[in-house]
């Protein structure tokens, strides 16, 4: 299938959905990253401004993510509401007395995603909406997304696409060059980048889910990272089926 026409599919997804789910609308996290810009721009096209309604929720963020959100919001003409989560992230957190390790660093950063998703939720419900996923299918497959944060959502418009086919994408939806020129980051803490945590590049993780050669080193890092990360795909474990004696 030529790209473009599965980006149509992708837009008749988005529509059929909320008829069959006989919602009123879509509700995003916009991040000022190429994901949920992707996200943003795909749905504004396959259902309208006046179905999807934009969440910025900055955490003691980097001032050009909040600068990025808004220029996407306001280049797609989409409704849109900031608000500022940094003050309940700390009135939160103060009470967890975690130790200072990487393991609690690590929970901490996690908190912030979960509150976005709380405060995504939140508005969905009130509008009669639903929450749209912004992962794609690197982020998937080595489980580079947050267990009931950004993992958290309705649907995943974009969760066939490789990095650079979200690129390609964007480009040709128009999405804002400060966007496409950004370097991938959950913006979670100063300094970090998605490569810089993952190990590879998206290159190469590109390369691999589409079966291209990629060192081997590469390769057991990806397959690691997937490996460790198969909770995170799967449905809650259960045990086996109760056969209840109804004699």
């Amino acid at each position: 299938m030529e790209f473009r026409q599965y980006l149509g599919e992708i837009e008749k997804f988005l529509q059929q959905y909320l008829i069959n789910a006989r919602a009123k609308g879509y509700v995003l996290g916009v991040s000022g990253g190429i994901d949920s810009a992707l996200v943003a721009a795909l749905t504004t096209k396959a259902v309208g401004r006046d179905k999807l309604f934009a969440l910025l929720m900055p955490i003691d963020s980097h001032p050009s993510d909040l600068q990025d959100g808004l220029e996407l919001c306001q280049k797609f003409d989409i409704p849109h509401r900031v608000i500022d989560l940094s003050e309940p992230y700390h009135t939160l957190i103060k009470n967890f007395a975690f130790a200072d390790d990487e393991a609690a660093k690590l929970a901490l950063h996690n908190t912030k995603v979960r509150l976005r998703m709380v405060t995504l939720y939140a508005y969905a419900q009130s509008r009669g909406a639903l929450v749209l996923g912004t992962d794609n299918a690197d982020e998937i497959h080595v489980g580079y997304f947050t267990k009931y944060g950004d993992g958290a959502a309705d649907l995943a418009p974009i969760a066939e696409l490789t990095k650079g086919e979200v690129y390609l994408a964007s480009k040709i939806l128009g999405v804002p060059e400060s966007i496409l020129k950004r370097t991938p980051t959950a913006g979670l803490f100063s300094g970090q980048t998605d490569e810089g945590e993952l190990g590879v590049t998206y290159a190469e993780l590109d390369d691999y889910l589409l079966g291209r050669k990629v060192d081997q080193k590469v390769a057991e890092r990806i397959q690691y990272l997937h490996r460790i990360s198969e909770h995170k795909r799967q449905p809650i474990p259960r045990p086996i089926k109760y056969a209840r004696n109804n004699d």
